[in-house]
């Protein structure tokens, strides 16, 4: 899956908010989750290292892969190093973490419904009849002593 991940700082606020963007579909991308941070407390954390950094960063509610922590830890570093940017957008896809793996297209031909659904049977009107003429009503007799009399 391709995300964006966006850091915006609001210096005057102290406070840093993360916003994550996912595309769900071709060419659709959507915000999934808005997180904020304390502006001072994520950057001495990000100066301490990457453990610091990923203990800070990790939330119940926003608790991204090892790999993309470490991208962000990577570009976070450079990203509070300039106290001139205000923005920064990290994009990331989780297929890169998959060795040997290639995207995966489906091509019109390569799948015909309208062929399977011709091969798994025919469901003429008639052959419907023909399944559904059995009486399938349950009959009891005063000797049946079952639970289903009743």
């Amino acid at each position: 899956m391709k995300q964006k991940i966006r850091f915006e700082k609001n210096i005057a606020d102290n406070i840093l908010t993360v916003l994550e963007s996912a595309e769900v579909d071709p060419g659709v991308i959507l915000l999934l989750h808005e997180e904020d941070y304390a502006l001072d407390v994520i950057s001495a954390a990000c100066k301490e290292g990457f453990q610091a950094f990923l203990n800070v960063f990790r939330r119940r509610s926003f608790f991204p892969t090892r790999e993309l922590s470490e991208k962000l830890f990577e570009n976070a570093t450079e990203f509070f190093a300039d106290p001139e940017s205000d923005k920064m957008v990290i994009e990331y896809n989780d297929v890169d973490t998959l060795p040997g793996e290639e995207d995966f297209s489906l091509e019109d031909d390569d799948v015909e419904l309208d062929a399977l659904l011709d091969e798994d049977g025919d469901t003429k009107e008639d052959e419907m009849k023909e399944i559904d003429s059995e009486d399938d009503t349950p009959r009891f007799t005063p000797e049946d002593t079952s639970e289903h009399e009743n």
